[in-house]
């Protein structure tokens, strides 16, 4: 296997040209506390079984929770829960103080006001490089009318923002 110098600064840069919905994983800890993070690695993986995808960074504050977890929710946000996305992403804060949430089916909590959210049981759990992958099969799922929130360039979008330099390389 070829082991490529990558800047990694560099290549962070390249991986953040593409458009991202962002969502807010969560579960609760071996004592029933809720835990909760952004993240903006998700995808749909199957209808087939119904299975979805998160990645959950190994340097996170929340890996041991999450890769001990065998359950999760993922909630889509909305283009105007930039907020929310800021609060779950922030280190030693209460996530939850501000948040409302409900329980779902599998006991893990789903943010009242999100876009759409997964209530799933841990179908499977991949390590790769420096991230644990969660795969999750969705026992439940809501989903409400309005737009989503995208994250590029490390920034905020929504579907109504135009993104500079949207010329494509040759």
């Amino acid at each position: 296997m070829r082991q490529t110098d990558f800047d990694t600064a560099d290549l962070r840069r390249a991986f953040g040209t593409f458009l991202t919905g962002v969502t807010v994983v969560t579960t609760r800890d071996a004592a029933g506390i809720p835990c909760g993070m952004t993240a903006n690695s998700f995808t749909s993986v199957s209808l087939e079984p119904p299975l979805v995808l998160v990645c959950i960074g190994k340097g996170s504050s929340n890996i041991a929770v999450f890769e001990a977890a065998d359950r999760f929710a993922v909630n889509i946000l909305g283009d105007d829960q930039s907020e929310v996305a800021t609060v779950f992403s922030a280190r030693g804060v209460d996530r939850f103080a501000t948040i409302d949430c409900l329980e779902a089916a599998t006991g893990a909590p789903v943010l009242a006001d999100c876009l759409s959210w997964f209530d799933c049981s841990l179908h499977q759990r991949v390590i790769a490089g420096d991230h644990v992958i969660l795969i999750g099969r969705v026992e439940d799922f809501a989903i409400r009318p309005r737009e989503p929130l995208g994250f590029c360039r490390g920034r905020f979008v929504n579907l109504g923002d135009k993104a500079a330099g949207s010329r494509l390389a040759d």
